[in-house]
């Protein structure tokens, strides 16, 4: 079965280019596309594809308000969201990672990336481009405080290390290789912490290494 996708970005030209790399894959269909903010949240509402491609910058509603309407904390069926900009400022990658997107790309990421994170975020996982990843560690690891906290349920060591490489951007196939082991046992550890922390996904998780401390650039 193929992913039903939705596109919205306010310029033509670039909304009709990811339709179209999008629309070359076999398991994946744009079932629709947007020119603004209001119209991208309409689309997803009546639509509900499984996933939403979203720009940060559209009139209306931005990137980061849409997200956080349909993915957002308080919605009890969040939408797999993925964000992609031409600004990869650290207060738009931080605020539509909050308000609940499962990926997060700059435009020049290239064909391969982006439909990597769409399938990602329609599996329920998550992607960031690695860039962005490595500036986020450098940027907001040194914030956390001095005692990091812990869960009700403490971490064990291994959970520790999982949690390390899943807030470096490391796939699962990525973590099993270098903490060799087999997928199925990260898979586990994810899922134990997701449990843990409260989180809905993997970016949740990597959020809260980030604001814990656990995270450090690499």
């Amino acid at each position: 079965m193929s992913i039903r996708v939705v596109v919205a970005d306010d310029q033509d030209l670039v909304r009709t280019g990811l339709a179209m790399i999008l629309g070359a894959q076999s398991d994946l269909e744009v079932v629709g596309e947007a020119a603004d903010g209001p119209g991208a949240l309409d689309l997803a509402i009546r639509l509900r594809p499984d996933v939403l491609l979203v720009d940060i910058r559209m009139p209306g509603l931005d990137g980061i308000e849409v997200t956080r309407r349909l993915a957002g904390p308080d919605v009890a069926d969040p939408m797999a969201v993925v964000v992609i900009t031409t600004f990869d400022l650290d207060e738009y990658v931080l605020g539509a990672l909050r308000a609940g997107a499962r990926g997060f790309l700059l435009k020049d990421a290239g064909p391969q990336l982006l439909v990597q994170a769409i399938h990602a975020a329609a599996d329920g996982d998550a992607l960031i481009a690695p860039n962005v990843t490595r500036r986020l560690l450098a940027t907001f690891a040194d914030q956390a405080p001095a005692v990091p906290a812990q869960p009700l349920d403490p971490l064990t060591p291994r959970e520790e290390e999982v949690l390390a490489l899943v807030a470096r951007g490391r796939t699962n196939a990525e973590i099993a290789a270098e903490l060799f082991v087999g997928l199925s046992t990260v898979k586990s550890h994810i899922t134990s912490l997701m449990t843990k922390l409260g989180a809905r996904n993997r970016v949740e998780i990597a959020i809260w290494a980030y604001d814990t401390g656990r995270a450090r650039a690499s």
